[in-house]
């Protein structure tokens, strides 16, 4: 077999091992120029005859059986619609991983929320003493332990919209979707296309899978389930704060329940229980919840769970107080509608640190829900003036716009006074100045621990 793998990030650098392991002739091809590669990289291809494209694409891919797409890369791109053509089977990274994985997967999709109740999920199956490996867009490439899973192995997968986009097989015991507000339309164009995206990940699945949704959300119920009573082989389970679902967790009495197939319901929590600030991470946690639950883990394991969990680095995360000025890290608030969840957990005295790569949003509705809860708003970063305007028009006047995020925090903490909460939370991707949210996160801590 021969294949070539495109964009040499994580994810296509462990494609290329595990596929160079299983006796595959390779190439590799990446947008960098060879200069600007990675040297790990170009060691191993120089090492294995494994052939390089640095800033090109090859002319011809007919004699190719396979092009690996990296998450990253649009698969409506003119060379893989040439590829297609020539006869070479597109697959993305995820697709692959689980073709040659032999262990269990759950699915977890979503516009916001994926990476805490992945990782909540991920303590709930260690806690029961199920081998678990926590992967995918949270940070760690499928593919990176799927060669070596074995059948009883769980496989607690964050998955992105990117990678649905070009999978054929992938096929959850338990898929979930928690939400759909507008996001990546750079790349999807509409909502219609950005839902179907994230559908891909229950059309898998048969008899015997469950498919775990937010009942609360609409848009989510349109777009992402449009087929799902007259195609879906498996059982519906929803979560919800505000109604009892026929199977699935919500709130009753301000405690979470389950309740399961044959109507029985479970005691776990009161919502106070929970460490996690906010409505969203409720729904984080139901979610998490019902697919541990139905997933087969017992309800002792999920409540003891819940009450220890205390969230995940660079997400409405805690970063220190200050002569009684609190400091939040959600730098993995990276759209309009994960910054509004921000705030709302918030509620009240926040000075908002904003801006960066905008992906193509609107931000009209974000600006209208900032009076009342923002005193202020710091903007940075390139599309920063995309804010503004929205701000501008929805009357917002108390904002400032700085050079970088270095700036920002030293006036935030000059301007803030006792019982202020100053929130990064950029409603915007990283990429204008960091290589991801992770590096802008950490940035963003140490110059506030650095004050």
């Amino acid at each position: 077999m021969k294949a070539i793998i495109i964009g040499m990030g994580r994810s296509g650098k462990c494609a290329m091992y595990a596929l160079k392991d299983l006796g595959y002739e390779l190439a590799v091809q990446d947008s960098k120029d060879a200069d600007k590669a990675e040297p790990e990289v170009r060691e191993f291809c120089r090492e294995h005859g494994i052939k390089e494209y640095y800033g090109d694409m090859p002319d011809d891919f007919s004699s190719y059986d396979m092009m690996v797409l990296s998450p990253g890369v649009d698969p409506e791109s003119t060379f893989v619609i040439k590829a297609m053509e020539q006869g070479c089977e597109i697959v993305g990274e995820l697709e692959l991983a689980y073709r040659l994985a032999k262990g269990i997967f759950v699915g977890i999709t979503g516009t916001n929320g994926k990476t805490t109740t992945t990782t909540l999920v991920g303590e709930i199956f260690r806690a029961s003493g199920r081998t678990t490996n926590v992967v995918g867009n949270i940070g760690l490439p499928v593919i990176s332990v799927a060669t070596n899973s074995k059948p009883e192995d769980w496989m607690i997968t964050e998955v992105s919209s990117f990678q649905l986009q070009t999978v054929s097989q992938f096929r959850p015991r338990v898929s979930a979707i928690l939400n759909l507000t507008p996001d990546h339309l750079n790349r999807h164009h509409t909502m219609e296309l950005y839902g179907a995206a994230k559908a891909a990940i229950w059309e898998n699945q048969k008899a015997g899978d469950y498919l775990v949704m937010n009942i609360d959300d609409p848009v989510l119920m349109k777009l992402c389930l449009y087929d799902v009573d007259k195609e879906f082989k498996g059982t519906l389970v929803g979560f919800s704060r505000k109604t009892e679902p026929e199977v699935g967790a919500f709130l009753k009495d301000d405690r979470l329940v389950i309740k399961d197939e044959e109507g029985r319901i479970f005691d776990l929590i009161h919502r106070d229980e929970l460490r996690i600030p906010g409505d969203h991470n409720v729904e984080n946690a139901l979610a998490a919840a019902a697919i541990c639950f139905f997933a087969g883990i017992d309800t002792e394991t999920i409540i003891n769970t819940l009450k220890a969990f205390g969230g995940v680095e660079h997400r409405l995360e805690f970063v220190k107080d200050l002569s009684c000025v609190s400091y939040y890290n959600d730098s993995k608030g990276t759209n309009t509608d994960a910054t509004l969840i921000a705030i709302r957990a918030l509620k009240e005295n926040i000075i908002l640190i904003a801006g960066g790569d905008a992906k193509s949003q609107d931000f009209t509705e974000m600006a209208k829900e900032l009076h009342g809860p923002v005193k202020h708003v710091l903007l940075f970063g390139r599309d920063r003036g995309m804010i503004k305007e929205a701000l501008d028009k929805a009357g917002y006047t108390s904002y400032s716009e700085h050079s970088d995020l270095g700036e920002c925090v030293k006036r935030a903490h000059e301007m803030a006074v006792a019982g202020d909460k100053v929130l990064l939370s950029p409603a915007c991707a990283s990429w204008d100045m960091y290589p991801n949210f992770e590096v802008r996160g950490k940035h963003f801590k140490d110059l506030v621990n650095e004050l």
